[in-house]
């Protein structure tokens, strides 16, 4: 499996896929290549299932590109719609923001930080509503867990 290799002043060694196939390992600056490769093979079922994950996500954000011209229309819409869709999910989860700001973001639909503000990307505006309500409810729910772990999902 061919991968980029990017050492630096680091104590553990990480694996990112990135665009659908790109492999990046990450490694202490002394790391040996045999350390690095078994590394890579005993989390080799994670990134099988990484790639195919990253691939998938790359195909669907092609189906949804939006234009150039149309970026406008796209973050007034999302600027109108969002936060009061947000505050919406908040009184019947009480569960709620300190903020919801639309962003530009094209890696992540949104994303909440540690004061509880939320932020959207404009681009979730082309997506349906059952969509967008879950990521809504999604970022909401890092309100109160932080992170994915089990108690976050249930």
């Amino acid at each position: 499996m061919e991968y980029e290799l990017i050492r630096s002043k680091r104590k553990t060694i990480s694996i990112e896929v990135r665009n659908g196939e790109k492999i990046i390992v990450r490694a202490p600056l002394r790391s040996n290549e045999k350390v690095i490769n078994a590394f890579i093979e005993k989390n080799s079922v994670w990134l099988d299932k990484a790639v195919e994950k990253s691939i998938k996500r790359q195909q669907l954000a092609s189906r949804y590109e939006i234009a150039e011209e149309d970026i406008p229309l796209f973050r007034q819409k999302a600027r109108e719609y969002l936060p009061e869709r947000t505050w919406y999910w908040s009184k019947i989860t009480g569960l709620e923001p300190s903020y919801v700001h639309i962003t530009g973001a094209e890696k992540r639909f949104g994303s909440c930080n540690g004061k509880n503000g939320i932020c959207f990307s404009y681009r979730l505006m082309a997506y349906d509503e059952k969509v967008i309500d879950y990521v809504i409810l999604h970022e909401l729910c890092h309100i109160k867990h932080k992170d994915h772990s089990k108690a976050f999902y249930s």
